[in-house]
């Protein structure tokens, strides 16, 4: 999945941060200037001060219970899983 997410501080970076560090998938920060791991708190925090940022969750992962997590950053979801 990918998720159009606003991050405002960094207290909702190190929120985000810890959401992710919970997961066994790879989970990205990815913004027009580079990527970096969201279990990264550095890269995290780094990538969040830009404003076009997209979580992306890798292909097959089953990412409902991340869904209602990060529901309060989420702008937009931008591309449907593949099975549904």
């Amino acid at each position: 999945m990918v998720y159009k997410i606003l991050i405002n501080n960094s207290e909702e970076a190190q929120e985000l941060n810890r959401i992710a560090s919970k997961y066994p998938f790879d989970i990205q920060v990815q913004s027009k200037n580079g990527q970096a791991d969201a279990k990264s708190l550095l890269g995290t925090m780094l990538l969040t001060m830009e404003s076009d940022l997209k979580l992306v969750t890798a292909d097959g992962a089953d990412t409902r219970a991340l869904e209602d997590e990060i529901r309060p950053f989420v702008v937009d979801y931008l591309k449907l899983p593949k099975n549904g």
